[in-house]
């Protein structure tokens, strides 16, 4: 959903380091991953665990920023791990790892609370692109995977019948960014088609979600998308 930038990264100070922690329970997986975090400047690698029950553990105690979480683990798997540490009110952001581009053990991590999803094989660039761009509070799907994510909310059958009240509430102009931002539109493609700063998009959108009562743009999507709430666009 969003544009990811690799470029070089100037040391910041060690308090503004984005703090990642890493759930797998592949050894060798997390020895590369926390090589690959350490040789970045404005990335402090915080702690690792090799199961879900532990890695709940791992956030409550080193406080993340954000956990890059393996689906399936033995003791406790990925996704009741993410549900967990989004129930607690952690505000560590999750950034799934899956083997597959979209399985329905994706669908369900994200539904229990993810902030999006990156392949198990993706270049190292694009992973701490991902971890970047989810830190910054943004949504991180490859584009066929956010296909399958609407497809799946295409059947009436899935679709709730009433809308929350809460929706009620919103502005026509916050109404107008709900829509572009459910299609799937990044921030600076939402302030070209309103003819608005990139910030006062951010600005709306965050208005948005504190009313709607959602974590983050995943979120916004599913609602949308449950209530039949988008648009086929221009």
């Amino acid at each position: 959903m969003t544009d990811m930038s690799t470029n070089t990264i100037t040391n910041p100070p060690a308090a503004a380091r984005i703090r990642v922690a890493l759930v797998d329970d592949q050894a060798l997986f997390r020895t590369g991953i926390r090589m690959l975090i350490g040789s970045q400047p404005d990335l402090q690698f915080v702690g690792e665990a090799g199961d879900g029950a532990e890695g709940i553990e791992l956030v409550r105690r080193n406080r993340p920023d954000v956990v890059l979480m393996d689906i399936r683990m033995p003791v406790k798997d990925g996704i009741s791990a993410t549900a967990d540490i989004v129930s607690s009110g952690s505000d560590a952001k999750v950034l799934v790892l899956t083997t597959f581009d979209f399985d329905e053990a994706a669908a369900k991590a994200i539904r229990a609370g993810a902030s999006g999803f990156v392949l198990k094989d993706a270049d190292p660039e694009f992973l701490l692109a991902a971890i970047r761009t989810v830190h910054a509070g943004t949504t991180v799907f490859a584009a066929s995977a956010t296909r399958e994510l609407l497809r799946r909310y295409e059947d009436p059958a899935d679709l709730r019948s009433t809308v929350p009240a809460a929706f009620a509430g919103l502005t026509p102009r916050e109404r107008e960014i709900f829509d572009l931002a459910a299609r799937g539109l990044s921030n600076a493609e939402i302030a070209a088609h309103e003819f608005v700063s990139e910030a006062t998009v951010k600005t709306h959108i965050s208005r948005v979600l504190t009313k709607l009562e959602l974590r983050d743009r995943v979120r916004l999507v599913v609602f949308a998308h449950e209530h039949g709430l988008v648009t086929k666009g221009d």
